[in-house]
């Protein structure tokens, strides 16, 4: 189903809650390779394909994500639900972007308690990283051909990209888009003109209530045991992810000394080694890594816990993030905040090509992982190819190749 479009303007209107959870859920199905990768992939379906925001508009969500706490990914996915269906969009665009990773975590975490440890699926996963390099390359070359404007942008976009490749963490992430907002300001503000308006937020006519379709999709979850529902457990579950979640800034891998301090050393939820198998999990399942969360919430008070646990590493920063959305929208209509945009965009777009470099750089040094770079990045540029069809063909030859 497609969005459809007003006559008198381009922007895309009736997206509806059914179609919004179907984006995002497939794009989840195949982000493999950290928070940027899946942020390349939103904007290739979402900017590129489907035409439902403007690059503009989701190198403002990036900018904005960036400076919140939580996982930046989730994070842009809440933005740009909340931009096209308000705080239900939101809500639907985070969930349907964590749930294929929480099931899959779900599964393998009741598999490793069951039987012990898996195996990582190496050859599979060193083709998705020459592949997600492609993906984040063209999302960002995509991105730079509608902002970099001129020769000022593109120094901006040169010096963030040198800024965070050479120095790298939260902190220099900060004083990039800090720094970049005041550069605009000082150079675009007399240029700035009329303020653009924003865009008047989507309206759709709720998808009709299929009692049928309900009932089969929620029969699996009346079979599902929930092992463990003492009230107390859960809540100190839910406070003690909660209180951490609003403290993550800087991306999951950031987060990871603090999160094992808590579980391990101080609630001792998990031992040390089970931490570390945990954060594996996370990492061989696409989408987030903080879904990790659910391998201790599983542990801790069965699926319950899992539940609650993810619940609580999420949904504080989505909600700031919305509540961060709405301020956002108000304040672009000012002059001064759009000039200081036209040099936060360039910086961020300049970040986007560091990232691709850190994430290259994991690549095997070997011929296969540049002919899987080539290939992706050519099928994305020169025909469009969907991400989600990237991924998995990429894996696919790194099973057979490496």
């Amino acid at each position: 189903m497609k969005a459809k479009r007003r006559q008198s303007d381009s922007s895309p209107l009736d997206v509806s809650l059914s179609v919004l959870f179907w984006i995002f859920f497939r794009i989840a199905c195949t982000s493999f390779g950290g928070f940027m990768a899946m942020i390349a992939v939103v904007e290739n379906v979402v900017v590129e394909r489907k035409k439902l925001l403007t690059h503009q508009e989701m190198l403002d969500g990036i900018s904005l994500a960036s400076m919140l706490p939580g996982p930046v990914a989730v994070n842009v996915c809440t933005y740009v639900g909340y931009r096209l269906r308000g705080s239900i969009g939101a809500l639907v665009a985070a969930s349907a972007a964590i749930l294929p990773a929480f099931v899959l975590v779900v599964v393998l975490s009741a598999a490793y308690f069951r039987w012990g440890q898996i195996p990582a699926v190496n050859k599979l996963f060193m083709g998705f990283i020459p592949a997600v390099t492609a993906v984040i390359v063209a999302a960002a070359w995509n991105m730079s051909r509608k902002s970099l404007a001129g020769v000022r942008e593109s120094a901006i976009a040169i010096g963030a990209f040198a800024v965070l490749l050479g120095i790298g963490g939260f902190y220099s992430t900060l004083a990039i888009i800090v720094g970049a907002g005041v550069i605009g300001w000082l150079l675009f503000r007399t240029e700035s003109g009329t303020p653009t308006k924003p865009r008047n937020k989507r309206r759709a006519s709720r998808p009709k209530f299929n009692a049928h379709a309900f009932m089969l999709g929620t029969m699996p979850m009346v079979n599902v045991p929930w092992w463990n529902l003492d009230p107390a457990i859960l809540t100190k579950l839910f406070a003690v992810f909660a209180g951490m979640s609003v403290m993550l800034f800087g991306g999951g891998y950031v987060f990871i000394p603090l999160i094992q301090e808590i579980v391990v050393n101080h609630q001792q939820w998990v031992t040390t080694q089970e931490f570390i198998d945990g954060i594996a999990l996370g990492q061989i399942t696409p989408g987030p890594i903080l879904v990790s969360a659910a391998f201790i919430g599983l542990k801790v008070a069965g699926l319950a816990g899992a539940v609650v646990a993810t619940i609580a590493i999420f949904a504080p920063p989505a909600l700031l993030m919305v509540l961060a959305s709405g301020a956002y929208a108000r304040l672009q209509r000012s002059s001064a905040v759009q000039a200081a945009l036209r040099g936060v965009r360039p910086a961020v777009i300049g970040m986007i090509f560091a990232a691709a470099v850190v994430v290259g750089r994991s690549a095997m040094p070997v011929w296969y992982s540049i002919a899987i770079f080539a290939v992706a990045l050519y099928a994305l540029i020169r025909f469009r190819v969907e991400a989600v069809w990237i991924i998995p063909a990429a894996g696919a030859a790194g099973w057979w190749l490496y």
